[in-house]
């Protein structure tokens, strides 16, 4: 094996075109050439974002009459899925819509935008995608954009040349002077279609140092100016603090605005002679860098009324003002967060209205939709990333449940329940209730999502669960919810014994939801005997038939012509709560829908009648549970045949549901228990 046979294949790995793609350099000739052939590498930096996110797609669908955008950017696929947004459609529309307003200069960049929600609501998920979102568009062909360096002169004798890059990665139209910039644009024609080059600013304190030097040097000689410039592509990136910049308040007594703004470098004002010269400046506050991209402000409300000002500046006017340096341009977009108590604190303070002004607060609550909420504990505990134990079926469903109702108002209208109303949101159907009654209860809620349980809380019990040594191998529903119930007595946002109390109540409204989904299970598997349930519907198919026509039915049996089976019919259609005032219209409707299929030549199938599908299921498992003796598994005495129908049952449960042999003994354990003590409703 050669010396060098794993550097050769390190370096085979790389893709070469693409890196000197990436750091392309050209003349300030070249770039105008780039410009007039694509002027959107001229875009803002809220025209950028802008587009960023649309290009990842969208897709539209209806949420209770109302129609929801989607954007894909924000599943997180930058990510690989880590940083996924669930469940927030509605507000992301609102950030999203701002950004266009802002695109299009509408108002809108000129303001801070500031998310405001509860704890662990995914505020800080949504900048960092942003942030992540910005680096790897400016790698793409559709997302590039350029900045400049200068090669000047490295000894007084002319000897050697140094290089010295804008601090703030300006857009090399800059380098235009202000007065002729627009008379360039029009006589090169670098504007085409719809698309206007925005005016974004003019040079910073050192590059407009050095452009002065320059042209006094050469006379006014914008030719032999721009032969010290170099083009470059720039890749923004939040580690080399190229584009994206983040500030987070430290202790209040020891904040300082140059951290945004940059400060003096004193070593090289020896050199300089003066604290005013630019090259004496270090121009890298958060401001500065990132400048093109994205600033964050991170727990925006806790900063110092000093930085505040240089806020408003920023955010109004696009300027900054750097320490002894005239008001420099900046092209940014700023985004904040805070929670509550913050923004609570910002709405009392009089001295603070000038910064209310310059907000636009978008709201990011709890996520109010049960399979949104499922979504981010199943990306956290699945199979692949959970090795050794296994966790039972509906165990995530339960806890995110329960999170999701904290997070509910009560009801003002329809008699319902919360349990009802969490149904109903994620899109259940409940007899008499339309889109319009969901509609209409959406349109009630005051403060719905912005408080209840976050689910970094769902996540940390889920945990003590997984590594608790309950559960031989796996976890059941009732672990995490213990977990979560006991947990309670510590939790720091819990501040009062009526909302323990409440949380409390909801976990046992969530214990008897599992109940009921776990019989359910049960009785279908019990009653999973497809040849059983053809015969049984089969059997009241010919009976519904013979009675909406007003005939008998043919016993085989004994040879003689019989009334239909009303006895045999009613069974079934009692189990979806057909009353018997509306027997008449259900078999008709039956009837009408199996006339309907033949007409279109398909033929009928018990299956693509849900509501005839269930009445079938419990009626058969009515019929049988009896047989397999399901209570006598509280007992320790289980004869052989019962044995051998039990575990035909485990085995469904285990091949159809989801379940391992562990869960599935406890669970039919625990539906045999609900029925020994007469609850088998």
């Amino acid at each position: 094996m050669p010396d060098s046979f794993f550097i050769e294949k390190i370096a085979g790995l790389q893709d070469k075109k693409a890196f000197q793609e990436l750091h392309w350099e050209g003349t300030f000739e070249e770039y105008l050439s780039i410009v007039k052939n694509n002027p959107r590498v001229t875009r803002t930096a809220f025209q950028r974002i802008y587009d960023m996110i649309l290009s990842y797609g969208t897709r539209e669908y209806i949420d209770a009459r109302k129609k929801i955008i989607h954007y894909n950017f924000f599943d997180g696929e930058i990510s690989g899925g880590t940083d996924a947004v669930f469940g927030l459609d509605i507000p992301l529309m609102q950030l999203v819509n701002i950004f266009k307003s802002a695109a299009n200069g509408y108002g809108t960049e000129k303001r801070i935008l500031l998310l405001h929600g509860p704890v662990g609501c995914a505020k800080s998920t949504i900048v960092r995608l942003l942030k992540k979102g910005l680096e790897e568009y400016s790698k793409t062909e559709e997302g590039a954009l350029y900045t400049y360096s200068w090669i000047l002169p490295k000894d007084k004798d002319g000897t050697g040349t140094e290089e010295h890059k804008c601090p703030m990665h300006e857009e090399p139209l800059h380098l235009i002077p202000p007065e002729i910039r627009q008379k360039v644009i029009k006589e090169l024609k670098l504007e085409s279609g719809d698309f206007r080059i925005p005016d974004t600013g003019d040079l910073c304190p050192f590059c407009r140092f050095i452009f002065r030097d320059l042209s006094i040097r050469y006379k006014g000689d914008l030719e032999k100016v721009y032969s010290h410039v170099r083009i470059k592509r720039l890749i923004l990136s939040e580690k080399d603090r190229i584009g994206i910049g983040t500030f987070q308040p430290k202790d209040e007594k020891n904040q300082d605005s140059t951290e945004l703004t940059g400060d003096l470098n004193y070593r090289k004002i020896a050199e300089y002679g003066s604290d005013s010269d630019p090259r004496a400046f270090n121009f890298d506050g958060e401001f500065n860098i990132a400048n093109r991209g994205l600033i964050e402000f991170i727990e925006v409300l806790k900063l110092d009324v000093a930085f505040l000002y240089d806020l408003l500046g920023a955010s109004q006017e696009h300027k900054i003002k750097p320490k002894k340096f005239p008001q420099t341009d900046i092209d940014e977009v700023i985004i904040g967060h805070t929670n509550e108590p913050e923004y609570k604190k910002l709405q009392n303070n009089e001295f603070m209205e000038a910064l209310r002004d310059r907000t636009v607060k978008i709201d990011i609550p709890y996520i109010t939709k049960l399979t949104e909420e499922i979504k981010i504990y199943h990306r956290d505990y699945n199979e692949e990333k959970i090795k050794g134990k296994h966790i039972a079926p509906h165990t995530i469903e339960m806890a995110a449940m329960w999170a999701v109702l904290t997070r509910l108002e009560e009801p003002k209208r329809f008699n319902l329940s919360l349990m009802q109303k969490l149904k109903l949101y994620d899109g259940k159907t409940l007899p008499g209730f339309t889109e319009d009654a969901v509609k209409e209860l959406r349109h009630d809620i005051v403060r719905e999502g912005m408080e209840g349980i976050s689910p970094r809380y769902v996540q940390d019990k889920i945990s003590n669960a997984l590594v608790s040594d309950k559960g031989e191998g796996c976890i059941n529903p009732f672990m995490v919810l213990n977990e979560l119930e006991s947990g309670l007595k510590h939790h720091s946002l819990i501040t009062s014994e009526e909302q323990k109390k409440k949380y409390k109540d909801l976990l046992n409204e969530v214990k008897k939801e599992y109940e009921d989904t776990v019989k359910n299970e049960v009785q279908r598997a019990i009653a999973a005997d497809e040849s059983a349930i053809s015969k049984l519907c089969a059997n009241y198919i010919d009976n519904v038939k013979a009675y909406t026509q007003r005939e008998k039915i043919h016993n085989k049996y004994t040879g003689q012509d019989e009334e239909p089976d009303e006895r045999l019919m009613r069974s079934i259609e009692e189990k979806i709560d057909i009353p018997e005032s509306r027997k008449d219209d259900f078999r008709k409707e039956i009837m009408n829908y199996i006339g309907a299929l033949a007409l279109e030549g398909k033929q009928f199938d018990y299956k693509s009648n849900e509501r005839l599908f269930k009445a079938l299921e419990l009626k058969l498992f009515e019929d049988q549970k009896d047989t397999i003796k399901l209570t006598s598994l509280v007992s320790s005495v289980v004869d052989r045949d019962t044995q051998e129908k039990i575990d035909i049952v485990k085995a469904r449960l285990i091949n159809n549901y989801g379940y391992c042999e562990i869960c599935a003994t406890d669970v039919l354990q625990f539906v045999a228990s609900i029925f020994a003590r007469g609850d088998s409703k």
